[in-house]
């Protein structure tokens, strides 16, 4: 296992993050046993980042964690959590708000039986509280000692910005985690979170590297799930992400480059965004032991130079206007002496 530093921080993750949206889920994910022996795999063979929320599985994800705690050195693992989506139906049960915060970083301890969080994120954006008061209610759990370090997940690149500016002029904890969509079929975040968050020193988790399951080539020649089956359940949820046009059409340039190379698919998908020296880790999510081992497989390979390159190329989005103009205008500044330091994204 290969580990990075999260941002500009000191901590050290695992290059493959387990998620734990399976665990206890119904229809498409594990029961508590088979969850165990995920995590205990997982943990030996070097992964030390556990990836949970409060919302998976209605709580249950973190509680199945939680009931194993007492099997795990707690001081060589790192546990992150998130909040606000709904976890009832009553009022302030959901938001981003100092009440909804702090009771559901509190609910997370007690589900998982821990003292502290080691990264705790906020889970999307609240288009009413303002950004002032959840980061302060974030920079008092720190000051509290019930989390270490903070993170965003799902946010646009402005609301990262607005955010690093106020725990900036407020003298508050900093994000230094930002979680997001970013595999083959979705590469949106190159175009300004990735740009951001460097700017701030923030480091990149990849969620859905596989896409759905479409870029694992276990569903080739399908346009959906065949229903009924425990992937089908799973695409109620996600399936408009990945299972269009984009999507199927990225799933056949995956396949052709797998063949031409002879590495499978799942192994290049997971492995393509670790290129990126802004990515600390590879978020996977499985059902199953086996599931596990081959999703593993990236944890210390690194994908050759020609084959992320041919993917890059095959894959890369349009460029819009306003990133035209300024990678045309940039080179003027960094041709402009021998040597510059410029950082890849």
């Amino acid at each position: 296992m290969k580990y990075r530093f999260l941002g500009k921080s000191g901590l050290l993750v695992s290059r493959i993050s387990l998620g734990t949206m399976t665990f206890g889920t119904p229809d498409w994910g594990c029961d508590e046993i088979e969850a165990h022996s995920i995590i205990k795999k997982y943990l030996d063979t070097g992964g030390n980042f556990l990836d949970c929320a409060d919302i998976y599985a209605g709580g249950k994800s973190e509680e199945i964690l939680g009931n194993m705690m007492s099997q795990i050195p707690r001081d060589q693992i790192i546990i992150a959590s998130k909040c606000y989506f709904p976890v009832g139906k009553e009022p302030n049960r959901y938001g981003l708000s100092r009440k909804h915060v702090i009771a559901s970083c509190e609910g997370s301890l007690r589900r998982m039986k821990t003292d502290y969080i080691d990264l705790y994120y906020i889970h999307g954006p609240d288009p009413i509280t303002p950004l002032e008061e959840t980061v302060r209610a974030l920079d008092d759990l720190v000051r509290q000692g019930k989390v270490r370090y903070l993170g965003c997940s799902n946010l646009f690149a402005w609301q990262i910005a607005k955010a690093a500016g106020i725990s900036a002029r407020m003298n508050l904890e900093k994000f230094i985690a930002a979680q997001h969509v970013y595999n083959l079929i979705h590469r949106e975040p190159e175009k300004e979170i990735i740009p951001a968050i460097s700017d701030h020193g923030i480091g990149l988790l990849c969620y859905s590297p596989l896409g759905g399951g479409l870029l694992s080539g276990k569903y080739k020649g399908m346009t959906q799930p065949a229903e009924g089956t425990r992937h089908f359940f799973r695409t109620q949820v996600d399936g408009p992400r990945f299972w269009h046009a984009k999507g199927l059409k990225t799933a056949q340039i995956l396949e052709k480059v797998s063949s031409e190379c002879g590495i499978s698919m799942t192994r290049l998908a997971i492995a393509w965004p670790l290129k990126r020296k802004i990515v600390a880790s590879v978020i996977i999510g499985v059902r199953k032991l086996e599931q596990l081992e081959e999703n593993m497989l990236s944890s210390d390979w690194d994908m050759p130079e020609d084959v992320w390159h041919a993917l890059e190329e095959e894959t890369r989005p349009e460029e819009e206007y306003l990133s035209w103009f300024n990678k045309r205008n940039y080179e003027r500044f960094f041709s402009a002496a021998e040597f510059y330091n410029e950082q890849k994204f």
